[in-house]
């Protein structure tokens, strides 16, 4: 029988008796740290490492927050405190896309093993670097708003955030997000102490599905199309999450509780499981429901699903994930959630469009020519370029991963980093596909000599044909 050891439990239950009866080659090559054009507006996107450069947030990012009042002064005066005021945040939005990067960097370090990683906080930190990116877009709205409106007194309300770790997500720090889930494996003892109940992992697993599922009131997204769903944070407090997040909260509480949680990518899903020498018990239905089955949802009962092959025999054959795996699906998961977000108003749009044959394609998504390029969402193609630079960091010899990322940074007309991305991606790629990429990485070498033709200030264009 597979026993448990429960940090806190032992006391608890003794306290109840006396009371009631006594990244490496990718990091070499990604870098560290992120230039972005943070105007969201698909400018140029520069990913290098700075020697000698580290970023840290200090208190003096920015200034001590007043206390909120309105100010009596000329509105001249006042749009230049808040033109001062909008700078002083952005450039520390700018610091915190920077720190962040830098810490989910060295989380996911190929430097380190893959069982000291923290799914949580590696995941945290790429909330912290969306969220800042986001807000920094807001402060340049705002900014240019009150450019607009220099009659406006702005009312001010600066925090003063001295580090990552300390940037509200949903209105908490990431420390504070940490500490929910440790909330949630108290739940899960004090539910084990209230039900008299010992430490089998059953018994265990059967627990933490009534905090999580009844108690907490999570439940899995069958279709990931909002962004509220993909974000540890936001997934945290709404209970609404994607499947591989519900995971990595299962796997996060169930560590905390010294109980070891594995899991395996099966077709589409994600399945999680208690690695046991004794797996019919997880398949055993009871209540017209198997432990397996509520662990990992509708999925496991869906003759369409491949996850619905799985039985007591065929568990131990699958290959398990990494702690690094885990974090990839959930960073790949992004890059197709904003991608669709990006190309909204141009249906059937897909990343390697302009990359078919002509013959076997529309037209208008087959032009290599920056005028004919598809109008597209410019705050959610940088997020998904974002998600796809730091899935790089974990798998830098995925071509297909880089070629994507290439094309990305095409349609963001970012011509230079998408010949370069693209070139890396031909020396990993099989022959079948230089074929393809061959010819339009020299149109793109074309199109980066017309931009910086324009740039120059010449008329006219080149034809690339």
């Amino acid at each position: 029988m597979l026993c448990v050891s429960l940090p806190g439990l032992a006391n608890q239950q003794m306290m109840k008796a006396a009371a009631v009866n006594a990244a490496s080659t990718a990091m070499a090559s990604l870098g560290i740290f992120g230039r972005y054009d943070f105007d969201g507006r698909g400018g140029g996107c520069w990913i290098g490492n700075e020697k000698g450069k580290r970023n840290q947030l200090t208190a003096t990012t920015t200034a001590k927050a007043p206390k909120k009042r309105r100010l009596s002064i000329s509105p001249l005066a006042s749009s230049a405190l808040a033109d001062i005021q909008n700078s002083s945040r952005a450039n520390f939005y700018e610091e915190v896309l920077k720190a962040a990067r830098e810490k989910f960097t060295r989380e996911i370090s190929f430097q380190s093993k893959d069982k000291d990683i923290s799914l949580a906080k590696a995941l945290l930190y790429v909330a912290a670097e969306d969220e800042a990116f986001m807000a920094f877009n807001r402060e340049m709205d705002a900014q240019s708003l009150q450019n607009e409106r220099r009659e406006t007194s702005p009312q001010y309300d600066v925090q003063d955030w001295d580090c990552v770790e300390a940037l509200p997500l949903g209105g908490k720090s990431m420390n504070r997000w940490l500490a929910e889930l440790d909330a949630i494996a108290k739940e899960v003892e004090a539910e084990l102490v209230e039900r008299e109940i010992g430490c089998h992992v059953v018994e265990v697993l059967e627990s933490v599905n009534m905090v999580l599922f009844e108690s907490r009131g999570f439940n899995r997204s069958p279709v990931l199309i909002d962004s509220k769903c993909a974000y540890l944070h936001s997934v945290l407090s709404s209970g609404c999450c994607s499947a591989i997040l519900l995971s990595v909260i299962y796997i996060e509480v169930c560590r905390r509780l010294n109980l070891t949680i594995v899991g395996s990518r099966v077709g589409e899903d994600f399945l999680i499981w208690p690695p046991t020498g004794n797996p019919e018990e997880l398949f055993r239905v009871t209540s017209g429901h198997s432990l397996f089955g509520v662990v990992n949802g509708k999925c496991v009962n869906d003759p369409r699903s491949k996850a619905s092959d799985i039985n007591s025999s065929s568990l131990s054959g699958l290959e398990i994930a990494t702690n690094r795996d885990i974090i990839g699906i959930a960073l790949a998961n992004l890059i197709r959630l904003y991608w669709k977000r990006a190309s909204r108003t141009s249906h059937g749009l897909m990343l390697t469009s302009p990359l078919r044959p002509a013959e076997n394609t529309d037209e208008k998504f087959n032009k290599s020519d920056s005028s004919n390029l598809p109008l597209l969402r410019p705050q959610d193609l940088r997020l998904a370029i974002m998600a796809s630079q730091r899935l790089l960091i974990l798998q830098p010899h995925n071509w297909a991963l880089r070629r994507d990322y290439g094309m990305m940074l095409y349609y963001s007309r970012e011509y230079e980093e998408a010949v370069q991305e693209l070139s890396i991606c031909m020396v990993f790629a099989p022959e079948e596909e230089l074929e393809v990429l061959e010819p339009f990485v020299e149109k793109l070498h074309l199109l980066r000599l017309e931009s910086s033709w324009k740039s120059l200030g010449h008329k006219g264009r080149l034809t690339v044909t």
